[in-house]
């Protein structure tokens, strides 16, 4: 949801202007995170209630989580993947897979200092997400995420704001 197939062949290096978060401490950045806003793709069409889970691994690597509720289905949906850093840990800069050797960039390009909120952006501008660790975020916190994302080239008024009014039963 967050990533997912439509990345598997897309680059793993940000977009030209984009510059991921650095200092970056993914064990920090590890855990769940509510997905507030991102732009449209197939892959996450008409799905609510979108979290995603990091979850460092010993190797190095991060094991994602991205769950969904799925409106036309009725259904919970979930895609397990693994990034990987595309240099140094201390750069937000990732590459994630849901499908064995296909990568798609991922990078944190604003972060809250204490970890709260981060603007992620793909292989290029028409991959965006705004993610919490809350369900909403204070009004001034979301003008000013809309104003990095645009500042970045991202058409912000294509964000969709994603609801989240169902619990999800696999916490």
């Amino acid at each position: 949801m967050a990533l997912a197939t439509q990345l598997r062949c897309a680059s793993t290096r940000p977009p030209p202007g984009v510059t991921a978060v650095t200092p970056f401490d993914v064990q920090r950045y590890a855990g769940r995170w509510y997905e507030l806003a991102r732009l449209d793709h197939a892959f996450e069409r008409g799905m609510t209630d979108v979290t995603a889970t990091y979850t460092a691994q010993a190797d190095g690597s991060v094991r994602v989580v991205n769950r969904g509720f799925d409106t036309e289905k009725n259904a919970w949906r979930e895609a397990v993947g693994k990034a990987l850093f595309t240099g140094d840990v201390g750069t937000a800069s990732l590459k994630v897979s849901f499908f064995g050797p296909f990568y798609g960039g991922y990078h944190v390009a604003a972060l809250d200092a204490d970890y709260q909120w981060a603007l992620v952006v793909g292989p290029d501008r028409s991959y965006c997400w705004i993610l919490s660790r809350t369900k909403q975020l204070p009004p001034g916190v979301r003008e000013q995420l809309i104003a990095r994302a645009n500042a970045l080239g991202i058409d912000t008024q294509a964000l969709i704001w994603v609801t989240h009014e169902r619990t999800d039963p696999q916490p």
